[in-house]
């Protein structure tokens, strides 16, 4: 087992970092309402594609929310993903991201916007921006893993393995995953490897 879990417990929070737990007021037709949730931050994603390997790369991280709901996992498959907290473009964000966690160094111009979404909205509410990009041996600078504690591990999932992964209910993963390869799979039966194409914009996005 790649992740060794011991000692784990549940404190309320006193100090956050990355969330802040809030408590909202408001009026609905007239009847007064309250919610909590939770203020964080947006976030981007990316499907990779590595093209020579003819695989997907997933990471494979450790979720302290998802092992106290769910004991028996004790890690999830995601996209590489990082959230935007700092100024700078979405792409650039995710073109760090992909460095940071699975080390290829990927431009911009081979990094496209496939949509967004909203993540956790009875919770969060936060925006999720999707992109796709091909990577090959060519673009890899380092071993990857993500910075200070991650402690992120990749995984390559081959594309004639992909549909089944995707409705494996026994492999924790999230939704946002679940609708990128969906995505990608629609693009490759309606344009073929011209999906694979460098700086190609993904249809609706041109």
């Amino acid at each position: 087992m790649p992740f060794k879990i011991t000692d784990f417990s549940i404190t309320t929070l006193d100090d956050n970092k990355f969330v802040r737990p809030v408590r909202l007021h408001y009026s609905q037709n007239g009847s007064k309402r309250s919610w909590e949730a939770v203020q964080s931050y947006d976030s981007v994603s990316v499907l990779l594609y590595h093209t020579e390997k003819q695989a997907f790369l997933l990471v494979k991280q450790f979720r302290p929310a998802v092992h106290l709901h769910h004991p028996e996992h004790y890690f999830t498959y995601e996209l590489c993903a990082g959230i935007v907290d700092k100024n700078a473009s979405l792409k650039q964000i995710t073109r760090e991201e992909i460095n940071e966690e699975c080390g290829y160094d990927v431009p911009l111009r081979k990094i496209r916007k496939v949509s967004s979404f909203f993540t956790n909205v009875g919770v969060t509410g936060c925006r999720q921006y999707l992109f796709y990009a091909t990577i090959d041996e060519s673009l890899k600078v380092h071993a990857g893993g993500g910075i200070h504690n991650e402690e992120i591990i990749l995984e390559f999932i081959p594309l004639d393995q992909a549909r089944e992964f995707l409705l494996d209910e026994n492999i924790a993963k999230p939704p946002g995953l679940m609708f990128a390869f969906y995505w990608f799979f629609e693009q490759f039966e309606k344009h073929g490897a011209n999906i694979f194409i460098d700086g190609q914009s993904s249809p609706g996005h041109r």
